[in-house]
Parts: structure tokens; C-alpha cells; sequence
């Protein structure tokens, strides 16, 4: 059994390696074959794999430490405050990292094929390495300065990623938004740690919550308005509203980068902080309540939008706004098990559902647009047999893995002791039946009915390659000698393996949290305990008869959805553009996303151009700054125009100056004397 002194010696290989291959590639990648790419990049992730499991294997022994920490040196030491560089792992860590690396290898992995003819590949990867390390180290840190750091470096990642195919403005103007939106947030997280340095002196997670908990009477007050900061970082880097805008455009990076945000790292940066921080949460009651009702209402509205959309990629990410609304939720009523229980689940299933849909896009040189598809479950069996599972995980179907982690939310919002828990509840539900109606809808539309698609033309030149550029994929058909090259053909197996592990992963993972009233142990729960032990616990004064009563309504509505969807889009596909044309206004609304950013536009970006213009385009830049230089430039012209006549050339001139030079000595030695004693 590897020793605990072991496993740290290794801990801090986990962020570094990703970096190492960030530098190699970003540096060296442009003069190496692909290959050697692939594989640099490929090794710098699986082994921080590999060292996490092992990490799994020394903290779940008998006897084994609840946290390692491991200090490198004093960071910043000024008066007052000392910061360390140092890592901590606990078991909510160990979820969080077996999420980033477990999950974002397999993903490497399957981009290795998707990305195969792409130019820039060396830098794809590169980027994505980046991407890796910085999560890995807001993962690990031990201070919410060090977690700045890695929350910092993931926004500069997904700005990278998202503007991959730089040279279409979609794109570069979704990596901007994407920057911009996001810094919004970062914001009130600084403007956190200021007070929290105020407060307590420390940024370091030990020493704050350990001053909470050792001052049990402290609540609401300043630590509210901390909590209420941190809430407004965790909404833009988990895009909740009103800061969710950014994360459907960043549908503009490739596939595997959609699925890397959205369900390994990025997106779930802003649940893990609300969770770690759930000591200074607990003592605002206020900021919970906050918490729950942004969750609730963000879960509802990104589903109703997720309905209309067309776009295969797009539904999926306003489904990822959605679902992350569930774990805000989950997070507001104190439940925080349940809402990294559900994180975990999301991981596999929406990791799972966007490499899918990368598949699908891939089979269909570069189509996105679902109308445009249809009967493809012949044709790319592999990717329907494992998009099926993620679609029905995601839609609560029982014993696939969301239906475990989105039950216990719903459970744990209707027994708590929130005001409005019942309301969240019915919210939750509501939106479960959503969920089940635009996954179904996206599968019936997807593989089912007659195909509404042109196949990819065959290639006659050996060696040729076609570039297909939609609008936000670019995929590249290989060698016409290959006979997938003829028209829809299913992914290769570097693509197909991990959609198999994910899908294995999207039925089994939930296991792992089924209570006991379906006859579990709700083993997550126990492993949790030590983290959120000091949390607020809900003391669910309920029989197992209600929980598996309140379980049953929502498989009834997921199948509900499900029932809906089949009736809409596979036994009369035309009732839902009936009911289109009979309330267009409606439709019309969701389908525009209810001009949220025509909305944003009018109101915040159009005042803040105008006034950048005018007044400090205008006024600052062009009046003072360049006025400024203007007039510098008109004096010195001035002050040399009168200097350049002393050297005229001119005897008689040059006499003259000598003149005038030798009186004013003669004036100064003559009156200086007696000006200077008066």
C-alpha cells in the first residue's frame, strides 16, 4: 500500500504536468509531427490521471489522513498577512480532481481524433494542457488567492479555446464575450477577498473557517456580504444569471473544447467554491436563500430556451446552464452533497452528450443544424447507442446516473428548512420534465424519421482533403481510400472508446449515491461527511415512503417529457410547428432567448461604447492625452523655432549674441551680489 509521504512527494505533478505539455507544445508542437503532439499531450494527462487514482487508493485506506497538505514555501509575506503556496486535498478535492483529469484525459483522448486534420493542432493542444493546469490548481488550492489564480487562468483558457478558429469574428467575439462577461464576476470575488483580508486577516481556507467555527455566534453582517460577492463570481464562471450569457456563444470553439468547459472544469468552478466555502455560507441564511432562488430560476429558464433551439450544440448548452442551475439549487437549500453528487453525474453524462453530438457533427461534415438531419441511428450506430445513454441519464430516467443525483436534490429542496423549499421543489420538478422533453426531442430529431440531410460528397483525389466549415466546427473528411470517406460514416475508435467509457460511466456512476430508501448506502454521502460535516445538515423528518413517493413524480414526468417529445417529433412530427404557427409571439420569444442580449446590448454595452467614445475616446484620449502632446510638440516647435536663429551662420550676428551674452555677465556681477543679500 503506497505510504501518505509517498503519495504527496508526487501531489504537485498533477498541475505541473498539464503545464509542462502546454510549454512543450506551445513552444515546440508547430516543428513536431503529430504525433509526438498527440502523445506529449496525451502523457501529461494521463499520468496526473493516474496519480489521482492512486491519491483514491492511499485516502479511502484504513487509517488513512481526511486532508494532506502540502505547503512549498511562504508565498507573499507582508505585515500582517503571510499567504502560503500550498495544495490540499481532501475527499471533496479528490471528486474534483478525479473529474478534471479522469474525465479530461478521456477527452484529450477523443480530440486527438476529432482534431486530426485541423491546422493549428499543436496549439489546440497546447491550449487545452493550459486549460488543465489551471483547474488542477484551483482544485488544489489551500487559499482563496491561489484559487484566484487557477479561477483567473481557466477564463484565459475557455478565451483561447473558445476563439480557437480566430479568423471568423464568431468566434473571436465569443472568446471576448466569454473574457468580458466572466471578469464581471471576477470582480465581486476580489472585492470578496478584501473583505474577507479585513475580517480575518488570512486568505487561507484553514484559518478563515476555522475563525468562523471557533465564533458560533457570528452570522449575517459582513459575512453576508462576502458570501453575496463570492455568489456573484460563482454566477459568471458557472453561468447563472444574470452572467449565463457567455456560455452558449462559446459554442464556437470545437466540440471536445465544449465538452472540456462544460463538464469537467470551467463551468464547475463556481459550484466547487459555494461548496468549499460552505462554512461562511451556512452563517447567511440570506445569501443561501440567494443562492437557491438564482439556482431555481436559471434551471427553468435556460430549459425553456433549450426547447426551441435548433441547434444541436446550442441545446445542449443552455442544458448545461440548466443543470447547473440544479447544483446552485442543491447548494442554496444546504444540501451540498447532493449538488457535487450531481456535478459528478453531469460530468459523464454531458462530457458523454457533447462528444456525441461531436460524432454526429463529424458524420455529417460539419452539420449542425438538427432539421438537417434524422435517421441516423443505421448509420453511426456506436454514437446513438451512446448518445442514448446520455440522453437518458440526463433525463432522469431510473437507474441511469441523473436520475440519482437529480432526485436527491429535489428531495433534499422539498424537506428543507428554506421558506420557499416547497416552490424550489416544484421548480425542479418542472424543469426535470423540460429536461426529459428537449433531450428526447434532440434524439427523435437526431436518429429517428427519414433523413433530412445530404450526405458528404466522395472524394476522387487520393490524398485530397475537404475543409466543411460550419458555424462553429470545422471537420476534415480524410483519404478517399478509407471508405469512411464516403458519405455518414461512424467515428474512429480514438473517438469511439471514450463515448463507450463516458456512456458506461453515465449508467453506473449514479450508483454510488443511492439512498437507502431505494436500498442503497449512499456511499457519496458518507465519503463527503468529513467536508461538510461543520455544514448545515437536513434533518429530513420524512418516512422513506416520501422520498420514494416524491422519486416516482419525477420519473412520472420525465417519462411525461419523454412521452411528449415522441409524440411532437416521431408519431406526428408536425404538431409542434402547428403549435409554432398558433402562438408565434410566444415562440418567437423563446426562440430569440427572450432578446436577453438585445436587452444587454440596449442598455449596458451600447451606454458604456458611447461613453468610452465620447468621453474618453473623445474628451480623455483625444482631448488631454492628444492634446497634450499636441501642445508639448507646438512648444518645443516654438522654443526651437526662436533657438535655431542663435546658429544663423551670420559673423555679425554671432557678434551681436556675444554681446548680449558678455552684458548680461557684467549685469549679474554688478547687481547679483547686492539682489541676493537684500
Amino acid at each position: 500500500m503506497p505510504s501518505v509521504s509517498m503519495i504527496t512527494d508526487y501531489l504537485w505533478l498533477i498541475p505541473i504536468l498539464p503545464f509542462v505539455g502546454f510549454l512543450i507544445n506551445g513552444t515546440l508542437g508547430r516543428k513536431f509531427p503529430r504525433a509526438l503532439v498527440t502523445a506529449v499531450a496525451l502523457l501529461c494527462t494521463a499520468i496526473p490521471a493516474a496519480i489521482v487514482a492512486w491519491l483514491w487508493i492511499v485516502m479511502k485506506a484504513e487509517g488513512a489522513p481526511e486532508i494532506l497538505r502540502v505547503v512549498s514555501q511562504p508565498w507573499i509575506a507582508i505585515t500582517g498577512l503571510q499567504i502560503d503556496f500550498a495544495f490540499t486535498v481532501d475527499h471533496l478535492t479528490l471528486i474534483m480532481l478525479g473529474v478534471v483529469t479522469g474525465v479530461g484525459f478521456l477527452i484529450h483522448l477523443y480530440s486527438a481524433g476529432y482534431m486530426a486534420h485541423e491546422e493549428g493542432y499543436w496549439r489546440f493542444f497546447a491550449y487545452l494542457n493550459l486549460f488543465m493546469f489551471f483547474m488542477s490548481v484551483l482544485v488544489l488550492a489551500e487559499s482563496f488567492l491561489l484559487l484566484f489564480v487557477g479561477w483567473e487562468g481557466v477564463g484565459l483558457a475557455s478565451y483561447l479555446l473558445v476563439g480557437f478558429y480566430f479568423k471568423r469574428d464568431s468566434a473571436a467575439n465569443a472568446g471576448k464575450k466569454a473574457f468580458i462577461v466572466n471578469r464581471v464576476g471576477d470582480f465581486g470575488f476580489l472585492l470578496a477577498m478584501f473583505l474577507i483580508v479585513r475580517e480575518f486577516g488570512s486568505l487561507d481556507f484553514t484559518h478563515v473557517f476555522q475563525a468562523l467555527t471557533v465564533n458560533p455566534e457570528w452570522h449575517g453582517g459582513v459575512l453576508t456580504a462576502i458570501a453575496l460577492l463570492l455568489v456573484l463570481g460563482a454566477a459568471g464562471k458557472s453561468a447563472q444569471i444574470p452572467l449565463y450569457i457567455w456560455l452558449p456563444d462559446a459554442m464556437e470553439g470545437p466540440t471536445p473544447v465544449s465538452a472540456l468547459i462544460h463538464a469537467a472544469t470551467m463551468v464547475t468552478a463556481g459550484i466547487y467554491m459555494v461548496a468549499r466555502c460552505h462554512v461562511l455560507f451556512d452563517r447567511s441564511p440570506y445569501a443561501l436563500g440567494v443562492v437557491a432562488i438564482i439556482g431555481a430560476a436559471t434551471a427553468i429558464f435556460a430549459a425553456c430556451i433549450g426547447m426551441v433551439q435548433h441547434d444541436i450544440k446550442r441545446v445542449l448548452a443552455y442544458s448545461t446552464v440548466s443543470q447547473l442551475g440544479y447544483m446552485f439549487l442543491a447548494c442554496g437549500v444546504g444540501a451540498y452533497t447532493a449538488g457535487i453528487f450531481h456535478l459528478l453525474t453531469h460530468a459523464f453524462f454531458k462530457a458523454l452528450l457533447f462528444l456525441a453530438a461531436g460524432s454526429v457533427i463529424h458524420a455529417l461534415g460539419g452539420e449542425q443544424d438538427m432539421r438537417k438531419m434524422g435517421g441516423l441511428r443505421m448509420r453511426i450506430p456506436v454514437t446513438f447507442w451512446t448518445m442514448t445513454m446520455g440522453v437518458f441519464a440526463i433525463s432522469g430516467i431510473p437507474p441511469l446516473a441523473g436520475f440519482f443525483s437529480k432526485d436527491e436534490i429535489l428531495y433534499q429542496a422539498f424537506v428543507s428548512n428554506n421558506p420557499i423549499g416547497k416552490l424550489l421543489w416544484l421548480v425542479g420538478l418542472i424543469t426535470a420534465g423540460m429536461t426529459s422533453f428537449y433531450m428526447f426531442r434532440l434524439w427523435f430529431k437526431t436518429f429517428f424519421g427519414p433523413e433530412h440531410f445530404e450526405a458528404p460528397a466522395d472524394l476522387h483525389d487520393h490524398g485530397a482533403a475537404v475543409h466543411v466549415a460550419s458555424s462553429s466546427h470545422a471537420v476534415m473528411v480524410a483519404d478517399p481510400e478509407d471508405t469512411h470517406a464516403h458519405g455518414v460514416h461512424e467515428s474512429p475508435a480514438i473517438m469511439s472508446v471514450p463515448l463507450a467509457i463516458l456512456a458506461l460511466l453515465s449508467i453506473i456512476g449514479g450508483w454510488v449515491g443511492v439512498p437507502a430508501a431505494l436500498g442503497g448506502h449512499n456511499e457519496i454521502e458518507h465519503f463527503l461527511d468529513p467536508v461538510f460535516s461543520t455544514g448545515a445538515v437536513v434533518e429530513a423528518a420524512t418516512s422513506h415512503g416520501t422520498e420514494l413517493g416524491l422519486a416516482a413524480v419525477s420519473v412520472l414526468v420525465a417519462l411525461f417529457g419523454l412521452f411528449i417529445a415522441y409524440l411532437f417529433y416521431y408519431k406526428k412530427p408536425g404538431t409542434a410547428a402547428a403549435l409554432a404557427q398558433r402562438a408565434p409571439a410566444l415562440y418567437n420569444l423563446v426562440l430569440h432567448k427572450f432578446y436577453i442580449d438585445e436587452v444587454y446590448g440596449a442598455l449596458i454595452i451600447t451606454p458604456l461604447l458611447m461613453f468610452s467614445r465620447l468621453f474618453l475616446g473623445g474628451l480623455i484620449d483625444g482631448g488631454i492625452v492628444n492634446g497634450s502632446g499636441a501642445a508639448a510638440g507646438a512648444t518645443t516647435r516654438g522654443f526651437s523655432s526662436l533657438v535655431r536663429r542663435v546658429q544663423s551662420g551670420n559673423i555679425r550676428s554671432y557678434a551681436g549674441w556675444l554681446a548680449l551674452g558678455a552684458a548680461a555677465v557684467l549685469f549679474v556681477m554688478i547687481f547679483g551680489r547686492s539682489i541676493w543679500m537684500h
